[in-house]
């Protein structure tokens, strides 16, 4: 269906593609590039680019392309599924499993498994590879992702990214204990200049923001952190909290190095997205999400507790007192 928009008088020069992401905001703006990138966006019958800029008085038509039927094979996997209606679900992502298809993966990724569960009832805005995809988790991170089954609901879900108006908590184990029981990192991340693969702190990137706070110390081994964050920057709690010179267990590439003091070391990252809360997409009402722990994590858990207790060097008051409130919070986290 063909729409037509006239930019209002007194705008002098606006790009093309946020002047109808203003005007349109139940759309998103990957459906509206789409549209642009399928050459259906025309001012005086002439194809606008996302970039061409528009004046006051200009009439702008465009529509959008049909969404292309997936060809990716749906495939039964097993999903662990927290919540589900018809316009969205939360999974318990397990760790190994590749949110959405790419060149080097298998047929084994989030989006194969979607496709069986949902069968035609997946959101198209995310486009072939990605349907009903509104975020993303790294392949070893496990915990709580959200899908959207309607183009409604992932306009709606993907909103409260952007806005920032969710809450996102995840926990991580890091090597050493933090001298401080709480923070705020408040740092921009960009690509690391040499090691392309790799994120760092650093000028020139886009700003994260992460709180942390100490749960449970383990001597002074580990730490499990709960960490909230209100950014979704790649690598952002692995490189936030690298920058305070504690590297995730079981993340080499950000600098953890294996401890001979722990009965068996981590075979992935150990951070896990835990807790979800936002407002429903449709019916506006609150849902509070939360995503128990793997088995891999609660077994790393009791190896540091064992490890702690052997260790002969003894604790600071400090680090005590670390223990003490952490026991606690990791007591409520579970509850």
């Amino acid at each position: 269906m063909q729409q037509t928009y006239t930019v209002p008088e007194g705008v002098r020069q606006l790009r093309a593609d946020k002047a109808l992401a203003i005007a349109f905001r139940e759309h998103s703006r990957t459906a509206l590039h789409r549209a642009f990138d399928a050459k259906r966006v025309f001012r005086r019958g002439v194809a606008l680019s996302r970039d061409a800029n528009v004046v006051g008085g200009d009439v702008i038509e465009f529509s959008f392309p049909d969404v292309t039927a997936s060809e990716i094979t749906a495939v039964d996997i097993p999903l662990d599924v927290l919540f589900e209606d018809k316009h969205m679900l939360a999974i318990n992502k397990e760790a190994g499993m590749v949110v959405h298809p790419g060149a080097a993966t298998g047929e084994d990724t989030l989006v194969h498994a979607l496709l069986a569960h949902c069968a035609d009832s997946l959101s198209g805005i995310g486009g072939v590879e990605r349907p009903g995809i509104v975020h993303r988790l790294d392949k070893e991170t496990t915990g709580l992702i959200v899908v959207a089954k309607t183009d409604k609901a992932h306009r709606a879900l993907a909103d409260q990214f952007a806005t920032r108006s969710l809450k996102k908590f995840y926990v991580a184990l890091v090597a050493g204990v933090p001298e401080l029981l709480s923070g705020t990192i408040d740092g921009a991340i960009a690509r690391h200049p040499i090691h392309r693969h790799k994120m760092t702190v650093g000028e020139g990137g886009r700003a994260a923001r992460t709180d942390w706070e100490v749960v449970e110390a383990f001597g002074d081994i580990a730490a499990l952190v709960r960490c909230q964050i209100f950014t979704g920057r790649t690598h952002q709690i692995r490189v936030h909290l690298k920058s305070l010179g504690h590297s995730l267990l079981g993340d080499p590439l950000y600098g953890w190095k294996a401890d001979s003091r722990l009965v068996r070391q981590p075979a992935r990252v150990m951070l896990h997205a835990a807790h979800l809360v936002l407002a429903h997409p449709i019916s506006g009402k609150e849902l509070d999400l939360r995503a128990p722990l793997p088995a891999d994590f609660e077994a790393m858990l009791k190896d540091l507790r064992k490890a702690a207790k052997k260790q002969k060097t003894g604790r600071t008051p400090a680090s005590e007192t670390k223990g003490r409130l952490s026991e606690e919070g990791a007591r409520g986290y579970r509850e």
